[in-house]
């Protein structure tokens, strides 16, 4: 029996790999052909569809028709994900040096509401942001804000909600980054006779930056394609993301080319931003980091 297994060693990685390799083609790959060939059709749902390559006015029409829902979706979940890096790395710098036996314990009240519907944490932050809600309520009452003041249906209520839910996926890598962190060095660091803050720039948060990068990412991505905090936030053709188009082309309106040609603009986009970030950054020394 040994030798047979050792003659096929070289197989044993790619099967480890099959599964996940199999699931990624059914449930990505093919889905995202299916959706490559939708976006060149021409006709309607109730007429039938063609498939032309020459087919572009699809693009060209949907990025012309929605350019501004884009530029609000980039600009939602950049403040979004700026928003959440501010709290989130101080929170993991806390719990990574300061936790001590209390570590399990705010990493999971971290990570806690992730055991909540993502549909009931907005529908909570709408209720918090209600115009009589338990923010707005006692401040209305006390003469503090004039009564015609509201949150919701507003761009803010709308990067919060985002922030709030894609806190943790900042937040982890961050902690990880900063837990791996050898203490000896921040010691050489005092050592040398640096300040605080020149040890903190100069030692800490190059040496976090893996998990900036991994948390900027893991919250812009996702943050670009949301709905559900726009839809129940936001409520107004001010506050609508690309997200909400996509939905609406697809669901509502039965626009497969326009919807499919928007996803796929949307793709390229977030491939090309990462890119970038990932150059600025140096993805080589960032992943050896790591």
């Amino acid at each position: 029996m040994g030798g047979p297994l050792r003659r096929f060693r070289f197989a044993v990685p790619y099967l480890l790999l099959a599964p996940g390799l199999l699931w990624l083609t059914v449930y990505y790959v093919y889905p995202a052909v299916q959706m490559f060939i939708a976006s060149f059709w021409s006709g309607s749902l109730s007429q039938g569809y063609t498939f032309s390559l020459s087919n572009w006015t699809n693009y060209t029409d949907a990025i012309a028709r929605y350019e501004e829902q884009f530029v609000r979706s980039i600009v939602f979940a950049g403040l979004a994900t700026l928003l959440t890096f501010l709290i989130s790395f101080p929170l993991a710098y806390t719990i990574a040096f300061r936790g001590g036996r209390y570590k399990n314990l705010l990493l999971f009240l971290v990570i806690a509401p992730f055991f909540t519907s993502f549909l009931l944490r907005v529908i909570s932050w709408r209720t918090i942001l209600g115009d009589d809600g338990l923010f707005l309520g006692p401040l209305k009452g006390a003469g503090v804000v004039p009564e015609d003041f509201r949150l919701l249906a507003t761009p803010l209520a709308v990067i919060t909600g985002i922030a709030y839910n894609f806190l943790p996926f900042m937040t982890l890598p961050i902690y990880v980054s900063l837990e791996k962190i050898d203490r000896r060095l921040l010691e050489a660091g005092q050592d040398l006779y640096a300040a605080p803050f020149m040890t903190f720039r100069k030692v800490t948060f190059p040496l976090a930056l893996p998990g900036i990068f991994a948390g900027t990412l893991l919250t812009f991505i996702p943050a670009m394609g949301d709905y559900v905090n726009a839809e129940l936030l936001g409520q107004t053709p001010s506050t609508r993301m690309i997200g909400n188009v996509i939905q609406s082309r697809f669901l509502v309106n039965n626009d497969y080319p326009t919807a499919a040609a928007l996803s796929f603009v949307l793709m390229a986009g977030i491939l090309v931003a990462v890119a970038v970030y990932a150059r600025l950054l140096g993805t080589e020394e960032l992943t050896s980091g790591v």
